[in-house]
């Protein structure tokens, strides 16, 4: 819930200045609104309809829908009434847009209709709010003017009566306001769909905090709204013969929703939230008062700040991508409600979150899969990312897996044909409709929380930077996590990437070492990308890089394969110095395959990318089978480009002048390379000798 600031943190004259002498029930204080005023709007139209027990309203403390339809079940009037009501202002609402087509007045009425459509939101209360921030922050699906409609239900809800709020502060710590604020707003400062937020000075502290107070009636409202989504989402499963099972979401969806609605759960998750992501740099995380927080009423430091969707940092929303990465593939414990309201730039400039109530956890294997899913995207494995989706639970075990992939390469083949910095969610989901129906496919509850947290980002930025692509931006966190990861899991996922059919394939280490290398939230990087950087600086990122412990998987792969290329640069000199005696053809076997020509090549391409260097020009790749003499020109040229591929000394100077800039250990690494490529030269030679002397 975004809380909104004031001018100054000194309280001026519009904060009641509580005194000690008062009396525990009595303190000077204007309603914000009352329900006579027609400021709550929703409270007015219901009519009190959602009032329960006090046993109905505890039998509701966690999220079960049998419980909740037992008693409803006992409420067919309220019920009848409920549908009754929805049915009509959406249906008013549809009936005005359907004549606005009819008579040619669409576009002239277009703000008319997003501002009743706004109303009949607030009216209809806080679950189909909540629906609405969901979609909100999508610039690109929403047109303007309901977008901006739309974002005012984020934290600009009519508030309720501030005399009913001070009361429940009161009842629910057990204390009056005057023993535990010193000041305290008279009127709250924001007001959403579950609660609104006062601020406030702790008496005992002095600290400046944010005292959240939950709407009242809002369990036994949302409750309700549930039971109805439920029972629709079953009806238009059943009729459009969906294979998602759309009564989960709502389950999923409402579960999270409860966990909102319990304000000690949501201090626990802000705890935890900090404790993981508040030491990255240029993120704040509030800090929780649990000694004043129950279900109902929650007080957290306060943060002052704007929205993220006003300022246009894309600095700030770099850092959200990679806070999300975090949360999302590194910790597995998310926010699941990161609308615009929740994301604050902070007079500092940082990132702050705010509102912990929606979380979700993301188990290893899920995370695991996923990185695997938009690896293979990206690299266009389309039979392994058909592998994926049955792991993440989207496709069923008994799909058909080859006629899947071909599906599977005609939704995302053009997509992903523009590069990963250019993937977007729409490129990505423009076709997959059909497909999707055709193979059965399903959307796993947790998935949805997880795209929404990512999509709400690019949502964001597309505001003010339409060609920004949040995939783009994460996905070098992916590659390096590839790189760095010790899970059996990931490690099997990239020996299987780079060595396709048994073949080492250069092209893909290559691109998975350069976007990891775009893995960085510096300022300077945002506003001046390094895609054109110095060669030296790419070098020693690189050696950085891989002669770290982390990168000690990589660095075994590429010491195996710089092995391969110079046992093969070996076998082409003595080939090619064999191939100047007259005859030598007609007496020596040739020494060099298939295989070592492939490895002199992927030796040259090793070397340019440590050194940092751009290939200066594409090899033969054609079939390279030929005549004896042909073979000893292919060769003479393949060694010829190796040992020419420097174009003089001072080309290889910046190589050895990066050395003593590596940290101490990597120079420590760096000193056992050569030993450890000894072992492996005297492994090949050693074999190829058994293989041609005994086979």
């Amino acid at each position: 819930m975004r809380l909104l600031s004031t001018p100054s943190l000194s309280f001026p004259p519009f904060l009641i200045q509580t005194n000690r002498s008062i009396s525990r029930r009595r303190y000077s204080v204007r309603c914000a609104t009352s329900i006579n005023d027609g400021g709550d709007s929703f409270t007015a139209k219901s009519g009190y309809l959602f009032e329960l027990s006090a046993i109905e309203a505890d039998s509701l403390s966690e999220y079960s829908i049998s419980k909740i339809a037992a008693i409803y079940y006992r409420k067919p009037i309220v019920v009848a009434r409920r549908l009754f009501q929805t049915g009509i202002a959406f249906g008013k609402w549809f009936g005005l847009r359907y004549l606005d087509n009819r008579f040619d007045r669409s576009d002239d009425m277009f703000e008319v209709r997003a501002a009743e459509l706004r109303k009949i939101l607030v009216e209809l209360g806080p679950a189909y709010i909540k629906i609405a921030q969901a979609i909100s922050s999508r610039a690109d699906l929403i047109p303007p003017s309901y977008l901006d409609e739309l974002s005012l239900l984020q934290d600009r809800i009519s508030p309720f009566s501030t005399e009913v709020a001070f009361n429940m502060i009161e009842q629910e710590l057990g204390l009056s306001l005057v023993e535990i604020f010193s000041e305290i707003s008279p009127e709250p400062v924001a007001a959403a769909s579950l609660g609104q937020v006062y601020q406030a000075r702790l008496r005992r502290t002095g600290q400046v905090v944010a005292v959240k107070v939950q709407r009242p009636g809002v369990q036994a409202a949302i409750s309700l709204d549930i039971l109805i989504l439920r029972f629709m989402a079953g009806l238009v499963r059943t009729a459009g013969k969906l294979n998602t099972d759309l009564q989960a979401l709502v389950d999923e969806w409402a579960s999270s929703l409860f966990r909102e609605m319990d304000y000690n759960n949501e201090a626990r998750n802000g705890i935890k939230f900090r404790n993981l992501y508040g030491s990255i740099q240029d993120v704040v995380v509030p800090l929780m008062y649990t000694e004043y927080t129950t279900r109902k009423v929650i007080v957290m430091e306060w943060i002052e700040g704007r929205r993220l969707s006003e300022v246009k940092d894309l600095y700030l929303i770099e850092v959200g991508v990679y806070c999300s990465f975090n949360q999302l593939l590194e910790c597995g414990f998310y926010h699941a409600d990161p609308h615009p309201g929740n994301l604050l730039r902070t007079s500092d400039g940082k990132l702050a979150y705010l509102d912990f109530g929606m979380t979700g956890e993301f188990k290893q294997e899920f995370r695991d899969g996923f990185i695997e899913a938009c690896l293979h995207l990206v690299n266009r494995d389309f039979d392994a990312l058909a592998t994926d989706f049955v792991t993440l639970g989207l496709l069923p075990p008994t799909a058909e897996k080859e006629a899947v992939t071909k599906a599977l390469t005609g939704v995302f083949q053009n997509a992903v044909s523009k590069g990963v910095r250019n993937i977007s969610f729409g490129d990505l989901l423009g076709n997959l409709g059909t497909t999707m129906y055709k193979f059965k496919f399903r959307i796993p509850s947790y998935f949805s929380l997880v795209i929404r947290s990512l999509a709400v980002l690019e949502g964001i930025a597309v505001g003010f930077n339409p060609d920004y692509k949040v995939l783009g931006s994460t996905y070098p966190w992916i590659a390096r996590k590839v790189l760095t990861d010790s899970s059996p899991q990931l490690r099997s996922s990239l020996e299987n990437l780079l060595y396709k059919d048994g073949v080492f394939d250069i092209d893909r280490l290559e691109s998975l070492l350069t976007e990891s290398l775009r893995a960085k939230t510096d300022k300077t990087l945002v506003k001046q990308p390094s895609e054109g950087a110095d060669s030296k600086i790419v070098m020693k990122e690189i050696l950085s890089f891989t002669l770290t412990e982390k990168g000690g998987f990589v660095r075994k792969i590429i010491i195996q394969e710089f092995a391969k290329g110079l046992d093969a640069l070996g076998l082409a000199t003595l080939e090619t110095a064999a191939a100047r005696v007259p005859f030598s053809t007609f007496f020596f076997p040739s020494l060099m395959t298939e295989e070592d020509i492939v490895n002199l090549r992927t030796f040259q391409r090793l070397m340019l990318l440590l050194s940092g260097t751009r290939r200066k020009e594409d090899f033969n790749t054609g079939n390279t089978k030929a005549s004896p003499d042909q073979n000893q020109i292919l060769y003479t040229e393949e060694l010829s480009l190796v040992l020419n591929q420097f174009d003089s000394i001072q080309d290889i100077l910046p190589v050895l002048s990066v050395i003593p800039e590596l940290p101490s250990e990597s120079q420590q690494q760096l000193l056992q390379l050569p030993a450890n490529l000894v072992r492996q030269l005297i492994s090949r030679a050693a074999a190829r000798t058994v293989r041609r002397v005994f086979l």
